[in-house]
């Protein structure tokens, strides 16, 4: 089964679902807050259409899934209000997402949103029409020429695929052995296939946007990232490498088959702001207008009392985080391994990434980026 078809969120808003593990990604949201509103406002500067088409891309769902729906509507609607227009446009709201993604959710909370937004701006603004679009962003998924902001946040890293090549030719199996992405020790053909794969599948999402975005709308991305331009450096690997030690502590106590840990390969890539930027100029669809790069702590916290100190509460983090990656991993892992190993992986890999915790301030690269359709 490939991967692609069964990622997805953790379902409904249990204690290892994303709705109730999504900290960081909010806050990754947050951060990217003043880009994502000084975009809406190019767009907005002189005139509202009076059909206005929005877009989340990998929306996911939660309480996440309508925060930057409502961030937005509220820029817009500040917009409107001063420039004095007596009617708001109205609104074209798409949130779109793989097809396993927990919609019914998302749906399901439409009604108090609605009202939420009567009740803040009155009955005058709008309509805002809100619906699903499921199916993969790396193709068409909107008419053409129908949106006239983007946006998509934690979700560029993912590929559309697990990179080709990372079997070698002659029969010896994985080029990875022992690990699930790029790692320290990983040879150049592994980190060439990765790379590889972020070009085409961002080159692919740039030209299906053109196609969708209006001339002069605006994209705001967010992603995970690196500073370096090594993709081996700590800083856009090291989660993944603590993940494979805890499934490599599994296999020697007999707990998992090696071969299924040199068999799987994380779908995922996090790029340098030079790739970012290369794919941008080379597509030539859009006007690389912002590109800046934050900090987020692993378990979702501002970090402000960090003590490196190993004590409960920083293996309580480790355990947060754990349950954080647990609640976007685990559908692909399970598919995998086995459901069945899943608590007693992610038990391991909280007490690994505590360890890490007591002895470092770990933090994740974002990068945001805010894009201009040429017209």
């Amino acid at each position: 089964m490939e991967v692609m078809q069964v990622l997805h969120m953790n379902k409904g808003v249990g204690e290892t679902s994303y709705a109730t593990n999504s900290t960081v990604q909010s806050n990754i949201i947050s951060t990217a807050k003043p880009v994502t509103e000084e975009a809406i406002l190019d767009i907005f500067n002189n005139v509202l259409p009076e059909s206005v088409g929005i877009a989340d891309l990998g929306c996911s769902s939660g309480p996440n899934a309508l925060l930057v729906v409502s961030e937005i509507l509220d820029v817009i609607y500040a917009k409107w209000q001063q420039l004095g227009r007596p009617c708001s446009p109205e609104f074209r709201v798409y949130l779109n997402d793989l097809i396993g993604n927990d919609f019914n959710n998302v749906f399901g909370s439409l009604p108090a949103f609605y009202n939420k937004l009567k009740e803040e701006k009155g009955s005058e603004f709008g309509p805002c029409f809100i619906s699903g679009v499921p199916g993969s962003f790396y193709g068409r998924v909107f008419p053409s020429k129908s949106l006239h902001f983007v946006h998509s946040s934690s979700s560029l890293h993912w590929l559309s695929q697990v990179p080709p090549g990372l079997e070698s030719k002659d029969g010896r199996g994985s080029w990875n052995k022992g690990k699930i992405y790029i790692s320290k020790t990983s040879p150049d053909c592994v980190l060439e296939a990765y790379s590889s794969q972020f070009q085409k599948d961002w080159s692919v999402f740039l030209k299906s946007r053109a196609e969708e975005i209006v001339g002069g709308g605006r994209m705001v991305l967010s992603f995970m990232g690196r500073r370096s331009t090594d993709p081996r450096s700590k800083e856009s690997c090291y989660q993944w490498e603590l993940l494979a030690r805890a499934l490599m502590s599994m296999v020697s106590e007999g707990l998992i088959e090696e071969k299924k840990v040199d068999s799987f390969d994380a779908p995922y890539y996090a790029p340098s702001p030079e790739e970012v930027k290369f794919g941008i100029y080379k597509e030539g669809s859009f006007i690389l207008d912002r590109l800046e790069m934050f900090e987020i702590d692993w378990d979702g916290g501002d970090g402000d009392n960090y003590d490196a100190t190993p004590t409960s509460s920083t293996l309580s983090n480790g355990a947060r985080v754990a349950k954080t990656i647990r609640a976007v991993v685990e559908s692909m892992l399970a598919s995998h391994f086995g459901g069945d190993v899943m608590d007693g992986l992610f038990q391991r890999y909280g007490e690994m990434v505590g360890d890490h915790l007591a002895k470092t301030r770990a933090k994740y690269i974002n990068l945001v980026i805010s894009l201009v359709r040429k017209v």
